[in-house]
């Protein structure tokens, strides 16, 4: 009889309770028990979960770890998927392993790369991957000789955290003065210079920011599943123009993706992002994480979680390639339920680490999970997945 995984993933984005779905559901049809913590009572990730805890708050990435091996010690944890404080976990590997647990994440090394975008790009550049021009910036000064070098070569300029995800802090410059207009509709990502260059020198630290000129579409991001082997087992483009969708195998955007994954050691899953500058393929980001579209792979027949699972636990799946590419969609947001009553807060100081304990047959009992009542509240983020027809010429 094949045991069942137990597989934990810690604050994690609402959309991966689609990740959790495809873990049930792998091919295998491997018994498969979901673990999950979170800072919010109310993500969808903790309903979605077989068990489940509140997160303490206000640990150091140490004392995180700590709870973390804690965590995989009592909850019989067989593989780990951090995404909160990846880095200090990744560097705690061995005693993961020691409790029994495998980390779904890239080697420290990788992961420090990919952390700073300024020593990213510096990074890839030089094993010939294209980048777009950039500047380092922490002062009003430096941004203003970014954003005329960029204007006077005919671009438009934005700027975004040298360290950061999922867009957060991305903005683009214009010099149009603030008036009502600005006021109408929606908000927008443009910001006025002189409103930036005066808070910038209005402000007590300074900012560490990466400008460049704004990229264009397509944007296209690659999701590719390494083995600790450094060889890439599955490498799809998912395309985004507006609101459509689809998803590419050509290799203007896979070749630089594989090369980038296979040769920092993106182990398991990595997404690596890419926009057109002019008439080329650049790097805009690279995730050494999965990404949070990654079950959006379902629609060309790919079970990409559970592939990973295969490959933590040691059970390699091989070279993998979508039987077919799934129709354009788009993407529109969804209900999902939450937890009548938040799990209980932990309270106690983690311990130290014990052996991996066996699987209980019954829910645990900290963890009230049914019956949940699934008109309770609607989850954004978590999105579904809408087919497009094709387009007309």
């Amino acid at each position: 009889m094949v045991s069942r995984v137990r597989v934990w993933l810690n604050r994690t984005y609402a959309e991966n309770v689609f990740f959790m779905d495809q873990l049930r559901r792998n091919p295998s049809d491997r018994a498969v028990e979901i673990h999950a913590t979170h800072g919010d009572p109310d993500s969808p990730v903790l309903a979605a979960a077989d068990t489940a805890e509140l997160e303490p708050e206000g640990l150091s990435p140490a004392g995180y770890v700590e709870f973390a091996l804690d965590q995989c010690a009592r909850r019989g944890i067989d593989v780990f998927v951090p995404r909160l404080h990846q880095s200090a976990i990744v560097a705690h590997r061995a005693e993961f392993e020691a409790a029994g647990t495998a980390l779904l994440a890239p080697p420290p090394e990788a992961v420090a790369v990919f952390r700073d975008k300024v020593i990213a790009y510096e990074a890839v550049q030089a094993i010939g991957v294209p980048v777009p021009p950039w500047w380092r910036v922490r002062s009003a000064d430096e941004l203003l000789a970014a954003v005329e070098e960029l204007e006077g070569a005919g671009h438009k300029a934005c700027f975004k955290p040298a360290s950061g995800a999922g867009g957060v802090g991305f903005r683009m410059i214009t010099r149009a003065p603030f008036s009502l207009l600005h006021l109408s509709g929606f908000p927008t990502p443009y910001v006025q210079l002189d409103l930036v260059v005066q808070a910038l020198r209005e402000a007590e630290e300074p900012v560490d920011w990466l400008v460049m000129p704004r990229l264009e579409q397509p944007e296209v991001s690659v999701d590719c599943l390494t083995g600790p082997d450094n060889r890439v087992r599955l490498a799809v483009g998912r395309t985004k123009n507006g609101r459509r969708r689809g998803f590419t195998l050509h290799e203007q955007w896979l070749e630089p993706a594989r090369r980038t994954a296979e040769g920092f050691g993106l182990h398991y899953l990595s997404n690596i992002q890419f926009r057109m500058f002019g008439d080329r393929p650049v790097l805009m980001d690279v995730n050494a994480r999965p990404a949070g579209g990654l079950h959006q792979l379902s629609l060309c027949g790919i079970n990409a979680p559970w592939a990973a699972v295969q490959l933590a636990l040691g059970e390699d799946p091989g070279e993998m390639a979508p039987p077919f590419l799934g129709q354009d969609y788009t993407v529109v947001s969804g209900p999902r339920p939450l937890l009548d009553s938040a799990p209980v807060p932990l309270v106690e100081e983690p311990g130290p680490t014990r052996p991996a304990v066996a699987a209980q047959p019954q829910v645990q009992a900290d963890r009230p999970l049914q019956p949940v009542q699934p008109v309770q509240a609607s989850a954004q983020g978590s999105a579904q997945v809408l087919p497009l027809q094709p387009l007309t010429p």
